[in-house]
């Protein structure tokens, strides 16, 4: 049996990526499609593909095709409803954040309860929504929004370079980001300093916890 020890973090996630798109009933990606739905470069993908097929994860019959050698009961149980929901950076629940667009890997997620398009998560740093269960290290899966009702929870984006995980509030003139721990403050901010970027709608922390909100 192969050993996913062997496996990096990104290579794991792949190779996840792989065996999801598969049980799906379509066909392994080319570089190009790879590419476009994982969020990174051509070259990026080639590389994933030749280290999983070092490390027997993947079988090359002839010059183009390639199959996939699932890893067995080490590979994550995968269902018809499963999902994959890229992991696209970090969020501050405290104070914030500098802004990450770069792909860290995919989190399974049950697509029975998480039926939004385009959803993405971010790894939560800081504990100032933790009366709501967000804790740090979190990871908040979210549905992409430019948009919030007063008492929603959502990622903004602070002078197009900060993001941080509150509480929304349109305040007429302004808007306050309010956390749930008493220990931190609420954050106002003028109209044009704030940019929603979507609505938090569950939590995962660690692979035995997965909940909605």
């Amino acid at each position: 049996m192969h050993n996913p020890d062997t496996l990096t973090p990104r290579q794991h996630d792949f190779l996840v990526y792989l065996q999801e798109r598969m049980q799906r009933g379509k066909k392994m990606p080319t570089l190009r499609e790879a590419a476009k739905e994982q969020g990174i470069s051509h070259a990026a993908v080639a590389s994933l593909f030749r280290a999983l097929q070092d490390k027997g994860f993947l079988k090359r019959n002839g010059r183009y095709s390639r199959t996939v050698v699932l890893q067995g009961e080490t590979a994550p149980k995968l269902t018809s409803m499963s999902r994959m929901v890229p992991i696209i950076g970090e969020v501050a629940a405290g104070l914030p954040l500098y802004a990450q667009q770069e792909w860290a890997g995919s989190l399974l997620v049950d697509g029975t309860v998480f039926r939004g398009e385009h959803l993405f998560a971010l790894r939560v740093q800081g504990d100032s929504m933790k009366k709501v269960g967000i804790l740090d290290n979190d990871l908040a899966i979210c549905e992409p929004r430019q948009f919030a009702a007063n008492g929603e929870i959502v990622v903004a984006l602070i002078n197009n370079e900060e993001a941080t995980v509150k509480r929304f509030f349109y305040k007429g003139d302004h808007i306050d980001l309010q956390p749930e721990n008493d220990d931190f403050s609420v954050m106002s901010f003028s109209l044009g300093e704030v940019l929603i970027q979507g609505k938090v709608i569950g939590i995962q922390r660690g692979p035995e916890q997965l909940a909605a909100l």
